[in-house]
């Protein structure tokens, strides 16, 4: 199947896309599902696979992390595949058939985190529960979305944080934020919890549940696909980089064009990637190429979280 374009496109528009060249280079790296034999060794690959299937044959408790970004339960085109709106107690069994293999594969010590939306709240938690130790329900906005007339206008994604157990890792000084300081106080005249710089007054704070920081993946942006769903690089990091060390292992089951992969290769991390859609894998592997050569993440330097479009230097 060819993948490349030929269609132009505008100036700023840097949408990564394949050509013919890269579509044979990339294709070469993917492992590929084979009912007959067991995996090779999966650690920083991207498998291009049916998760169901491949699940199963993953090595038990050698993960430090799982993040699952699953189809949410609306109806929604991803590529070659599509997932169709079920009932509520439907799209419950259906992450519980595929989420029962994952928890096989957690280490004890494991953090896990799922994607949802509002459809899917209650679900998501009835069947993480049944498996893990809930911690958490972040909230994040997506800054954009189309308005509505009669109901408010859909801007935010939830992520459920389980932990395997009550022993985990979660790296504090890892995920702290970067705020403008609007109304800085001070004691004898020196600022307090605050500091100044050329670019304005600014405190570091603990990180909470509610990511306002977060901009979506558009044209414009390095890390931009034609994936619908695409999280954002700066999204994973603040996850990978509190629940887990350096070099730990990161399963992904639903990778989509791969930022999970390319934000763990970005921070030093391991990663195992399942993408049923071959597309979105080879878009992977380039991404994977291109976090080679740059390994910056929008809106995290230096060890900081800044808050979405504050200026960087």
């Amino acid at each position: 199947m060819n993948f490349s374009k030929t269609k132009s496109r505008a100036p700023r528009n840097r949408t990564i896309e394949l050509d013919d060249n890269e579509i044979e280079i990339y294709r070469s790296r993917l492992l590929f599902f084979d009912e007959r034999t067991d995996f090779p060794d999966t650690r920083d690959k991207i498998i291009c696979a049916d998760a169901f299937s491949t699940l199963k044959k993953l090595s038990v408790q050698s993960f430090d992390l799982l993040f699952a970004d699953p189809p949410y339960n609306l109806t929604k085109n991803f590529g070659e595949n599509s997932f169709r709106q079920t009932s509520l107690d439907e799209y419950e069994m259906w992450l519980d058939s595929w989420l029962g293999d994952c928890a096989k594969l957690l280490k004890p010590t494991a953090s896990v985190y799922i994607c949802g939306d509002w459809r899917s709240a209650a679900a998501i938690q009835r069947v993480g529960m049944k498996y893990f130790n809930l911690q958490n329900r972040i909230t994040w906005e997506r800054e954009k979305g189309r308005g509505a007339r009669a109901n408010w206008k859909n801007a935010a994604e939830d992520i459920w944080f389980f932990t395997v157990s009550g022993e985990y890792i979660f790296n504090l000084e890892n995920v702290k934020i970067k705020r403008k300081v609007l109304a800085p106080y001070t004691v004898s005249g020196a600022p307090k919890d605050w500091e100044k710089s050329e670019d304005g007054n600014f405190r570091t704070t603990h990180p909470s549940n509610l990511w306002t920081d977060l901009t979506v993946p558009f044209w414009s942006m390095p890390e931009n696909t034609e994936h619908p769903t695409q999280k954002p690089e700066k999204l994973l990091a603040k996850i990978i980089l509190a629940s887990t060390n350096e070099s730990d292992l990161i399963l992904d089951p639903f990778a989509g064009s791969g930022t999970t992969a390319v934000v763990a290769k970005k921070l030093n991390r391991a990663f195992t990637c399942i993408e049923t859609d071959e597309k979105y894998c080879l878009l992977a592997e380039k991404r994977l190429d291109l976090a080679d050569k740059n390994k910056k993440i929008q809106g995290f330097a230096d060890g900081i979280f800044y808050e979405r479009n504050s200026q960087i230097k």
